[in-house]
C-alpha cells in the first residue's frame, strides 16, 4: 500500500557510478541491465555480463585497472591520498549520497547507481577499503556525520540522499540543499517481531522510528520504502506486492530492495510518499509509472 502526504511530483533523471564485493553465488542485478555497455574481453569463450565485468575490474586491483586504462588509486607507498578541501562555492547538485556505504545493502544501491551512470558519493567507515573497492567511480568520505563541517562537505553537490539502513537521519542535523531523501525502512518488520526477535531488534526499531519521524518533520521531499523482511535471495526473478500491511508479513530480496530505492529517485514527491513492498506476483516493467500510480492511489485514500 502507498501513502502520500497530498502532493504533486516532479521528475528528474539519475546519472552515475559505484560498487560492492562480489557475492560467490553471483546473484547480480540482472533486471537493471537492459542497456548494457560492452567492454572488450580477450580470450573469453562466453561474454560476461556488464556487471560481472565491472566487478572484475574492481576486484582485479591496480594491475587490471592499468589494463582498462585507469590510473593508480593509491600511492606506491600505500598511503591514502589527502581529501581535497573543496572551495566553499555552490556547485551543480547532481550527485546521490549513499549512507552507511560499508553495508551490504548500501553497496547494492551503489552498484545500481553505477549502472545508471549516476555520480555517487558514499559515507564509509574505511576509506582505504572503499578506494580499493570502488575506485574512481565513487567519492568515498569517512568522518563523523554529526560534525557540521564534515556533513557540509559530504552534502556538497548532492541532490538526493539514499539511506539503506537505519540510524543516519536521526543523528544528523540539517540536510541543507538536499532535494529528495529515499529511506529504506524495516520498521513494519520490527513492529511485527515478538519474543527473542523483538529483543534483538529493539534498538533497530527505535532508530527506524526516529529516522522516519525526523524525515517527516524535515520539510524535505521524501520517499519511504517500507519493505518486508530483507532476504539474501536473487533479485529480478520475482514479482512484487504493494498491498496494505504487506511489509509486516512478507519478504523482499535485498537486491530488489536496492533496485527499488534507486528507481524511487526518479520521482520526487512535493512532500512525502510511503510505499509498502514485498516480493509477490505483480511484474513491474516501468517503475516510474508504478510509483505514479501508487502516489495517485495514496492521494485518494
Amino acid at each position: 500500500m502507498a501513502r502520500v502526504i497530498p502532493s504533486t511530483f516532479s521528475l528528474y533523471t539519475c546519472s552515475t557510478p559505484s560498487f560492492s564485493p562480489r557475492n560467490p553465488t553471483k546473484t547480480l542485478y540482472h533486471q537493471n541491465l537492459t542497456h548494457r555497455t560492452p567492454l572488450l574481453v580477450c580470450n573469453a569463450s562466453k561474454k560476461p555480463s556488464f556487471v560481472d565485468q565491472i566487478l572484475d575490474y574492481i576486484e582485479g586491483g591496480p594491475k587490471l585497472r592499468k589494463w582498462y586504462g585507469a590510473p593508480d588509486l593509491l600511492p606506491k607507498d600505500g598511503s591514502l591520498p589527502e581529501e581535497e578541501d573543496v572551495p566553499d562555492v555552490e556547485e551543480t547538485r547532481d550527485a546521490v549520497l549513499v549512507t552507511d556505504g560499508d553495508s551490504e545493502i548500501a553497496q547494492m544501491v551503489i552498484l545500481s547507481l553505477i549502472v545508471k551512470r549516476t555520480r555517487v558519493k558514499a559515507l564509509v567507515k574505511n576509506r582505504r577499503a572503499a578506494l580499493e573497492a570502488f575506485g574512481t567511480y565513487v567519492e568515498s568520505l569517512a568522518g563523523d556525520a554529526n560534525n557540521m563541517a564534515f556533513l557540509k562537505k559530504a552534502l556538497k553537490g548532492v541532490r538526493a540522499v539514499v539511506c539503506p539502513t537505519e540510524g543516519f537521519l536521526s543523528k544528523v542535523g540539517n540536510l541543507q540543499g538536499v532535494q529528495h531523501v529515499v529511506l529504506l525502512s524495516q520498521l513494519s518488520v520490527y513492529k511485527g517481531a515478538d519474543g527473542i526477535q523483538a529483543l534483538i531488534t529493539s534498538n533497530a526499531k527505535k532508530l527506524a522510528e526516529e529516522d522516519e519521524s525526523t524525515l517527516m518533520a524535515s520539510g524535505i521531499p521524501y520517499t519511504i520504502i517500507s519493505a518486508g523482511s530483507l532476504e539474501n535471495t536473487p533479485g529480478g526473478s520475482q514479482g512484487f506486492s504493494f498491498q496494505e500491511d504487506c511489509a509486516a508479513k512478507g519478504s523482499l530480496s535485498k537486491e530488489d530492495a536496492a533496485f527499488i530505492c534507486v528507481e524511487a529517485l526518479s520521482l520526487v514527491p512535493e512532500t512525502g510518499f510511503v510505499v509498502e513492498v514485498v516480493n509477490g506476483e505483480e511484474k513491474v516493467s516501468d517503475w516510474k509509472q508504478k510509483f505514479t500510480e501508487l502516489m495517485e492511489k495514496g492521494k485518494g485514500q
